[in-house]
């Protein structure tokens, strides 16, 4: 995405976030940590099965080294703004999608540098020092997911009336904006869509799949309510492909690095969608 996209990319999220936060009360974080089992599942997800998914895929299909470092990274990375608004609109556990995104965003940026080393000594057999500027990942994740939240949270304690009012309209204009980000990636992208998705679309669709129908079939077998199983199916599978993006262009110096992470965050709207469609389904059933 060039700049401008970017910008309007991070102001719509934003927005969106906010529109969540409208939704979510102080106690429903105070729920989640006073009963962690579904924080801990998640972060399990992310942290181990969703790097050990990914390298095994990158070790059994046949693809070039870059393409393989490029899922290596993407794996590394947190769950994003974008993880949160698809469980938002499946119908998930919207503060726990919120703290697993937090949480995950922190611990990432110690893992990051050990998951990227990893990966370039095992398919290129060459090592590279990676700093991943701690302050800007910070901020991004205040930016555009917590401080939003939080003041859509105080909007919603100070003018319930008014946060209870927003809630569809909101809702409407995320699936809007989310419609429109799938369309606007399409058509940016349509010159690359064959040569990307020929190297990279099958695995990326795997990882992106897989991580998301483990997150949510470990949870239920934990017996974590469907709502919350619905998050930890979404932030396992999800990623931060900007971030992906910007460590293999940015810190690595190598656009072929960042093939696979732009595959993948563009499949993962069209599966986010699913998990939409069979999140609202799923909840559909339960209330009638």
């Amino acid at each position: 995405m060039d700049t401008i996209s970017t910008i309007i990319l991070a102001v719509s999220l934003i927005i969106i976030m906010l529109g969540m936060g409208l939704s979510l009360v102080l106690d429903d974080f105070k729920r989640i940590f006073i009963h962690p089992k579904a924080i801990l599942i998640g972060l399990t997800n992310q942290m181990i099965i969703l790097p050990l998914v990914g390298f095994t895929l990158a070790s059994l299909f046949p693809v070039r080294p870059e393409i393989a470092i490029g899922i290596m990274i993407l794996v590394a990375c947190p769950g994003g703004a974008t993880s949160n608004l698809i469980s938002h609109l499946a119908k998930g556990d919207t503060a726990l999608s919120v703290s697993l995104t937090a949480l995950s965003s922190f611990i990432t940026i110690i893992t990051i540098p050990f998951i990227v080393n990893f990966a370039l000594l095992h398919f290129l057999k060459e090592e590279q020092s990676i700093k991943l500027d701690v302050i800007t990942t910070i901020v991004q994740v205040l930016v555009i997911t917590i401080i939003p939240v939080g003041i859509g949270m105080l909007i919603r304690k100070y003018n319930e009336t008014f946060a209870l009012k927003m809630a569809k309209p909101v809702r409407i204009a995320s699936v809007l904006v989310l419609a429109l980000i799938i369309i606007g990636i399409a058509i940016k992208e349509k010159d690359n869509f064959i040569s990307y998705f020929q190297d990279a679309g099958i695995i990326a669709l795997l990882l992106n799949s897989i991580t998301m129908i483990i997150g949510y079939y470990s949870a239920k077998l934990l017996q974590v309510q469907t709502k919350s199983a619905i998050s930890i199916a979404v932030e396992s599978g999800i990623q931060n492909g900007t971030l992906a993006i910007s460590i293999a262009i940015v810190l690595l110096n190598n656009t072929s690095y960042a093939i696979a992470p732009a595959v993948y965050s563009i499949l993962m709207f069209f599966t986010g969608g699913i998990v939409i469609y069979l999140g609202i389904k799923k909840n559909k059933a339960i209330t009638n």
